[in-house]
């Protein structure tokens, strides 16, 4: 049997996810839009391709992918810097993002 394997959704994406938008070697984290139930590039591809804009997932959810080993974690995990299963680092300026992609409040994820 063949293990599923996520689809990386984006505009002018290379084998490990990086988009138009953010191409650096670092940009392998793929986001969970909460509404899609799909992975993404960046919110911004994701408003550019879709009828809706970017909704943030729960703590809980395996909210990030990354685009390298497709191996896909939580939050905290990602926030550790670089993917615990192949430990290729994440772009840290990604964190100013976190707002769009993460509902860092237990209030936030409740109303969603």
């Amino acid at each position: 049997m063949t293990e599923w394997v996520p689809v990386i959704y984006g505009i002018g994406l290379d084998a490990a996810g990086r988009c138009q938008h953010y191409h650096l070697e670092t940009d392998i984290a793929v986001l969970w839009c909460r509404r899609c139930q799909r992975y993404y590039a960046c919110y911004r591809c994701h408003d550019t391709l879709c009828q809706h804009t970017f909704v943030a997932s729960a703590p809980t959810d395996l909210a990030v992918m990354c685009g390298a080993c497709r191996y896909r974690m939580t939050v905290d995990r990602y926030h550790e810097g670089q993917c615990p299963h192949c430990h290729r680092p994440f772009n840290p300026r990604c964190r100013l993002h976190d707002q769009v992609y993460f509902l860092i409040d237990e209030r936030e994820v409740q109303s969603k």
